[in-house]
């Protein structure tokens, strides 16, 4: 449930004046925490500023070949202290210098978001400061604006991760618009479904990345053909299983022997796949700039794509720094600063929700 800056006054008078004073200056210190899934990550910024940001990641998963929710809520326990700590101490903020506290409510694992969120709302409480709820998906869409160069509105980003697929339509901070969305698996699930099908450890993505420049992509796969502006990766994941299986039965050394040219086939293909689609979107919006998002925004070749498509088109093209990428606290401490202007926070009684909507 969200509340007015004017309730929160009401119930907090000690707040009063740093609101007042925050409202006509646009000034405002902000813990982030960041918990959705497996990395564990706290920031801490300063009038849309990023001071710090720390993460911590859970490497424990590689041994199971996926992140096990149990394992990780587990970990977050013992890792969000330390790691609020280390943000506070490497912005040189004290705690009682914060005016808000922001938090991940979803979407992502129950047991995880459930770390973030009550450590936002013991702190919050503490301090007698308000809080603020972000989006995961709408923060990596707003990580564009933790750094120059930053994108105008409106613009396209294409936001890709391990668990969702999505083209984006951003007409302002706090008002975006899905123009397309995967209907099964997003990207970075089926780099991980097929490198664990090639043998590759967990996460796949970044290795077969990394192969893929060793390698030459030599083999085709079936590509889905989906109306409008949606994505399915489904169809392309068991097109690559028949493929392969195909190919054993011929050589059963075929894939340590063509592991190289497997990677760089299966990244071109997704990332074709990526690009006709927004291709498609940036001639039906005739939106001129362009961004990628989400943990698979960090892949080279999609990154490549995107800077050719620029020098193709002229279209103004926004990619951010790796560590705005993957998951971490700075993304969400730049949404929430958005949301802190607009004074749009919530009660206490908030409750983590891993499916929320966009």
């Amino acid at each position: 449930m969200m509340i007015s800056a004017a309730s929160h006054m009401t119930q907090c008078p000690i707040y009063l004046l740093s609101l007042r004073k925050s409202k006509i200056l646009f000034l405002a210190i902000l813990l982030a925490i960041e918990s959705s899934c497996d990395d564990t990550s706290a920031a801490v910024i300063r009038d849309g500023q990023v001071l710090s940001n720390v993460v911590a990641s859970q490497k424990v998963h590689e041994l199971y070949g996926g992140v096990v929710p149990e394992v990780a809520s587990r970990q977050h326990h013992i890792d969000i202290l330390p790691v609020v700590k280390a943000a506070l101490d490497k912005a040189e903020v004290t705690k009682q210098e914060l005016d808000a506290i922001a938090f991940t409510r979803g979407p992502g694992l129950m047991g995880s978001l459930l770390v973030g969120v009550n450590f936002a709302k013991g702190m919050a409480l503490s301090l007698d400061i308000p809080m603020i709820e972000v989006h995961h998906m709408h923060a990596h869409v707003l990580a564009h604006f933790a750094e120059a160069p930053s994108p105008s509105f409106p613009f396209l980003c294409l936001t890709v991760s391990g668990g969702h697929t999505q083209i984006v339509k951003v007409n302002a901070y706090n008002e975006m618009q899905v123009l397309g969305s995967t209907i099964d698996d997003a990207a970075g699930e089926a780099f991980d479904k097929i490198g664990k099908m090639i043998g590759l450890g967990y996460p796949a993505g970044p290795e077969i990345d990394r192969r893929s420049k060793l390698g030459v992509p030599t083999f085709s796969f079936a590509e889905p053909h989906m109306s409008g502006l949606d994505f399915s990766f489904s169809g392309f994941k068991t097109s690559v299983l028949y493929f392969l299986q195909a190919e054993v039965r011929k050589n059963e050394n075929f894939v340590a022997e063509n592991l190289n040219d497997i990677c760089a086939s299966v990244q071109a293909a997704i990332v074709n796949i990526l690009m006709k689609k927004l291709k498609k979107a940036i001639k039906e919006t005739n939106i001129d700039q362009v961004a990628i998002a989400g943990g698979v925004a960090a892949n080279s070749g999609l990154r490549q794509a995107l800077a050719d498509l620029s020098t193709e088109t002229g279209c103004k093209v926004f990619i951010p720094s790796f560590q705005y990428c993957t998951d971490n606290a700075g993304m969400i401490g730049i949404a929430a600063y958005y949301k802190y202007m607009d004074r749009i926070f919530v009660n206490h009684d908030v409750a983590p929700d891993p499916k929320l909507q966009f």
